[in-house]
């Protein structure tokens, strides 16, 4: 199944919000606290492993418009900095627990989440 994701902050850096679109249901999160952009995306990547296990996939195609956390939880980043690997650790320890996880990139204008996030803001 195909699992949309985005995170984000207002100001930047400020307080983190987050939205997973799955099966046509968005689902938002307020409680991240406070962090930049890059913490709200890698939030939204580990939310939306949340999502997938709370609605028992096992199969699952995370979509992110994020070329940094896309590249950094593909193993594929040539270099991740410090503060990305307890982040990228975390999403590997979880995403162990599905039969297959594959994170794919989308454009900003195809990612569901970042309408939706883009939908609450106004």
């Amino acid at each position: 199944m195909k699992i949309w994701f985005d995170g984000g902050c207002r100001p930047n850096p400020g307080a983190i919000e987050t939205a997973v679109v799955a099966g046509g249901r968005t689902y938002l999160r307020h409680d991240h606290g406070q962090g930049d952009n890059n913490d709200a995306e890698w939030l939204a990547l580990l939310d939306a492993l949340g999502v997938a296990r709370e609605l028992g996939l096992t199969d699952i195609v995370l979509l992110g418009d994020s070329v940094l956390v896309v590249e950094q939880a593909r193993g594929r980043a040539p270099r991740v900095p410090t503060r990305f690997h307890a982040y990228r650790a975390r999403f590997q320890a979880e995403a162990a627990g599905f039969a297959r996880v594959r994170v794919r990139h989308v454009r900003r204008a195809h990612n569901l989440a970042g309408i939706a996030l883009d939908a609450e803001r106004r």
